[in-house]
């Protein structure tokens, strides 16, 4: 099966859903975004985000590839973010989003699970620098983002951890599995 990704805008619970999931034994695979930042900001003049998002992009890019192909050696895995969440973070920066991004943005499950940002749960950190409000409009663009690349994008409707798992196993037909 090819890779299940969660997405959604920051702040959603995603992290949190993947780490569920693979407590029933699934591949999962961490937000590369999320580590390169922490990784980049230990290093003088790292690349960051808000300082270089098109070398940024890049670095993500190369990360979720591997992941991909990590992935696709497991029978069910899930993938925290993936490639097309790069392409819309791209657009949201006002930056043109190279073809590679399009290209290597395909060959993952054509559902595509989208947790909505929470507002009981969001906390802005220094790789979350976001407001509320922005991270609404995060999420937007990358069900935008998905949709227009022909993935079904499947609303992941708030409530426990486990009825969150619970419904992505249902709705991808892993139940038993």
């Amino acid at each position: 099966m090819k890779p299940i990704i969660i997405t959604g805008g920051p702040g959603a619970g995603k992290t949190t859903l993947v780490k569920a999931l693979s407590e029933f034994g699934y591949a999962t695979f961490e937000e590369a975004s999320r580590r390169l930042i922490a990784e980049q900001s230990r290093i003088p003049n790292g690349v960051l985000p808000w300082t270089n998002l098109p070398a940024f992009a890049k670095l993500c890019l190369a990360l979720m590839r591997k992941q991909k192909h990590q992935a696709l050696c497991h029978e069910i895995a899930f993938v925290d973010r993936a490639i097309p969440d790069i392409a819309a973070y791209l657009k949201i920066g006002g930056c043109s989003v190279e073809r590679a991004f399009a290209v290597e943005g395909i060959g993952y499950h054509h559902l595509v699970f989208a947790c909505r940002p929470e507002a009981a749960i969001y906390v802005q950190d220094e790789v979350r620098p976001h407001r509320f409000e922005e991270a609404l409009q995060i999420h937007q663009t990358l069900v935008d983002t998905y949709a227009g690349q022909g993935y079904q994008v499947v609303d992941v409707p708030w409530g426990t951890v486990e009825e969150r798992v619970a419904f992505i196993r249902r709705a991808s037909g892993l139940l038993g599995r």
